[in-house]
């Protein structure tokens, strides 16, 4: 296809409707307002203009995720770039697909310290998977191209692309939607077939196979597979953080998220596995806890990853498998069945089941008896919402509380930071899953703390009609921070203490949002009621107590046996 003459500006719209893109989040500037002409002018596209370039960051993240292909955001140059990098680096640390357009001073000026120029490109390339700074208008086509191409495919990630104010003014006789792509990149995906056959070896000779479900698991779709392996290999699973919902949380096979928030019983089973299959997972601390060496002691450790560069970069293994997720469960799959592998002893199948039947006994002890108001709220919430509702998560207590008691039955409909851990992340990221799925109800679980620091785009959903839940666990405290100064800092409660807060509910019917309190657990399945029925986005005010703690955890230096408060727990 051929165009005579078109701007900078309209080849970028231009290129961008080329891949798909309907929507994307910004906020616009000088430099941009040739892009922003074209915008007016062309509406395939709808902006959605935030509050807060971080929250454009962080609600085409969520938007990604929900879909599984690139969100878009916006930003004019300096400080508007400059508030992206956070919802970038979160977005990167998590694989989460986004592709970032920022405005720059013109080309002539670059590096004279002009009215709002900041190096965007360097100060990016740490935090983006790959970035761009185009000065000529004639490869607009090829770099919004490989942007897309890039940030979605292998590992996915975050590309940005900066562009001079003249690069989009000026106008270029060119050929539009190139399909080339940058010869040095070349993701692998395709798993080597020798480092198969020797997982196969392991798994079926393994009499405690375990599988651990990362994020990668459900960034490549393969949640079906996932599910049909441990079946047929009679494995139970774990999964952490960003896998929660790679197998649906009430399979007889699912043990929850491990790790140092994680149910003692998941971590308990990595300890006793002589076999650990782990897919699309970094092997964080937050999963291995500090003590590497207790960390699955008895297995043979096989790592399946798109990305080779996290193959023993935290944990050596024995076998690495680099490759598309969905593709190696295929194959080892396929092999398995080959082999007529037998699953493994009754010893082990009974241990799951009981470890299992425990895990929901505890949980459902929550409602029964009650722990913290917290616990009991998250219990009424996954009572109440259907398995099609996406959760997102602030960060910190509530987002832990989630990870143990919010069942999760379906991939991407529980969205949270799990690299980062940005506190304001939930409510934004909400805001882009709803966009991305108008038809579905979006909750966000949020802390008080978290909320007050991205609340202003309540705006942002009354004008553009995008009607989120927001449930705030009102302990007026930074409560994570607070639960380690209490439990390792006898408790010397150092600025943790949110002193004066707004009354959420008048907060948000201040912006013209549905709000109410929620005083006791109770009332919150009429509460949750009136804010969807509402038709509003909807703030849910829930008063906790202020004492409330996520149990069990690793300490500091601790190991992933080493858990504090499992007297709930049987079976240990």
């Amino acid at each position: 296809m051929t165009r005579e003459k078109l701007k900078g500006a309209e080849i970028v719209v231009e290129e961008l409707k080329n891949e798909g893109v309907e929507v994307a989040f910004g906020i616009p500037g000088g430099v941009l307002l040739d892009l922003y002409d074209v915008l007016y002018k062309d509406d395939a596209i709808r902006h959605i203009l935030m509050r807060h370039e971080q929250c454009a960051a962080h609600a085409a993240d969520g938007y990604a995720r929900v879909l599984g292909r690139p969100g878009v955001c916006i930003a004019t140059s300096g400080p508007g770039a400059t508030n992206l990098v956070t919802g970038l680096t979160n977005a990167n640390m998590d694989s989460s697909p986004v592709v970032a357009l920022t405005g720059q001073v013109p080309t002539a000026a670059i590096g004279s310290n002009a009215f709002q120029e900041a190096s965007t490109f360097t100060i990016t390339m740490p935090i983006t998977k790959h970035n761009f700074l185009v000065t000529r208008t004639e490869d607009l086509p090829k770099v919004i191209h490989n942007a897309f191409y890039i940030a979605n495919t292998g590992r996915k990630g975050v590309v940005l692309v900066d562009l001079p104010k003249d690069v989009l003014a000026t106008r270029a006789d060119l050929n539009l939607h190139p399909k080339e792509t940058f010869t040095g990149y070349k993701p692998k995906i395709k798993p080597n077939p020798v480092q198969i056959k020797k997982t196969v070896e392991v798994l079926a000779n393994a009499e405690r196979p375990l599988i651990l479900a990362g994020g990668g698991v459900i960034s490549a779709n393969a949640t079906e597979e996932l599910r049909h392996l441990a079946e047929s290999l009679g494995a139970p699973v774990v999964t952490t953080l960003m896998g929660k919902g790679a197998i649906p949380e009430n399979h007889p096979f699912s043990l929850g998220m491990a790790g140092m928030h994680g149910r003692i019983y998941a971590n308990r089973a990595i300890s006793e596995c002589d076999a650990l299959l782990a897919v699309g997972t970094r092997f964080s601390d937050r999963l291995t806890g500090w003590q590497l060496d207790q960390f699955a002691p008895e297995a043979t450790l096989i790592h399946v990853d798109i990305d080779a560069a996290e193959i023993n970069k935290n944990l050596q293994v024995d076998i690495p498998l680099v490759g598309d997720a969905k593709l190696a469960l295929q194959e080892i799959i396929k092999w398995l069945e080959k082999k007529k592998a037998t699953s493994p002893g009754s010893v082990w199948v009974q241990r799951i089941r009981e470890m299992h039947s425990a895990c929901e006994e505890c949980i459902g002890d929550v409602r029964r008896e009650g722990t913290s108001l917290s616990d009991m709220l998250i219990k009424e919430i996954s009572g109440v919402l259907d398995d099609d509702v996406i959760v997102t998560t602030e960060v910190g207590q509530c987002q832990m509380f989630a990870a143990h008691y919010y069942i999760t039955k379906k991939p991407r409909t529980f969205i949270s930071s799990g690299g980062l851990g940005t506190m304001g992340f939930g409510f934004p990221a909400a805001i882009g899953a709803k966009v991305a799925a108008p038809d579905k109800r979006v909750v966000d679980l949020a802390g008080d703390g978290s909320f007050l620091m991205t609340c202003q785009d309540l705006a942002t959903c009354v004008e553009n009609d995008i009607p989120v839940v927001v449930c705030i666990f009102r302990n007026c405290y930074l409560g994570m921070v607070r639960q380690w100064q209490e439990l390792f800092f006898e408790k010397r409660y150092s600025n943790t203490g949110l002193g004066t807060i707004p009354d959420f509910v008048k907060l948000a019917e201040a912006f013209g949002c549905y709000g109410e309190r929620v005083e006791k657990p109770e009332e919150l399945k009429d509460a949750l009621h009136n804010a969807f029925e509402s038709g509003k986005p909807a703030v849910l005010d829930m008063i906790v107590g202020q004492e409330d703690k996520v149990l069990p955890m690793i300490p500091p230096g601790g190991s992933i046996v080493g858990m504090i408060g499992t007297e709930r727990c049987k079976l240990i």
